[in-house]
């Protein structure tokens, strides 16, 4: 389908998706196009058989600077309004989660606000060794409310407080050290090093993939018996599937596995 606030690309035969975040001219800060688009391409990518891996990264100078709060946008609707508005800037946050294939997120610049939230949400992230975060709606008498859910997954309580409550940048290498983000790179190998974890990550199994990453979301505010229960009884079923059988079958053989899509 067509987007109006997104490029999305495919690579690597098709098994790795890209979206762009691409409002550039307006620091990739979320609309309600690009807002939309952003869920929607996860979502079209995420059916697409062919696609093992997705990758969101920034046009133009930065990642994303949050959500648009300019005044001719924001001070035109009721509460109402507001919480529809709202729940639509914050649904990628939730669609990653939602979705089966792993999200990676390739930070260059800044991240901020809603920035900062879908680096938290993304499965994985790699940054720049300059980039700079923050939760920093508290600055124009907002708060990151969306953000903080996935942050607090993240980082946990105190930082995660930190972070809402005094709205300051945080560098590449505190994010790193948090646990917010996975791997920090040299300024120029953003997109080398994004497509090499995305490319490892491709040749696994796409159907070990989607269940380790079901069943983290799915036990993650469980109790931790039932989250364990939960969690074995996914793995069981995992064995029974073919691709179980050929990687094992491929390891004693010394041979690449041929995986099955579905």
């Amino acid at each position: 389908m067509g987007y109006e606030a997104v490029l999305v690309a495919k690579k690597e035969e098709g098994k790795i998706g890209i979206i762009t975040l691409n409002r550039p001219d307006a620091l990739n800060t979320f609309n309600l196009a690009l807002a939309r688009d952003l869920s929607q391409a996860l979502v079209d990518l995420d059916e697409d058989e062919n696609v093992r891996v997705i990758i969101i990264n920034g046009a133009g100078k930065c990642f994303s600077a949050g959500i648009d709060v300019s005044p001719d946008v924001f001070e035109q609707m009721s509460a109402c309004e507001y919480y529809d508005w709202i729940t639509l800037m914050e649904k990628a946050i939730v669609t990653i989660a939602k979705i089966k294939k792993p999200v990676i997120a390739s930070v260059h610049n800044f991240a901020v606000a809603n920035g900062i939230g879908i680096v938290a949400a993304a499965d994985l992230a790699i940054v720049e060794e300059d980039v700079r975060m923050g939760a920093t709606a508290i600055n124009v008498g907002l708060n990151c409310i969306g953000p903080q859910v996935a942050l607090y997954r993240n980082v946990g309580k105190k930082k995660t407080l930190e972070l809402v409550l005094r709205g300051n940048l945080i560098g590449a290498a505190e994010a790193e050290r948090i646990g917010l983000v996975n791997k920090v790179v040299p300024k120029g190998t953003l997109e080398e090093e994004t497509m090499a974890l995305a490319k490892e990550l491709a040749a696994k199994s796409p159907l070990a993939l989607w269940s380790a990453k079901k069943s983290f979301y799915d036990q993650s505010d469980l109790e931790f018996t039932k989250a364990m229960e939960l969690v074995n009884n996914q793995f069981a079923l995992l064995c029974s599937l073919e691709d179980a059988a050929e990687g094992i079958r491929a390891f004693s053989e010394k041979r690449n596995p041929t995986w099955q899509l579905k």
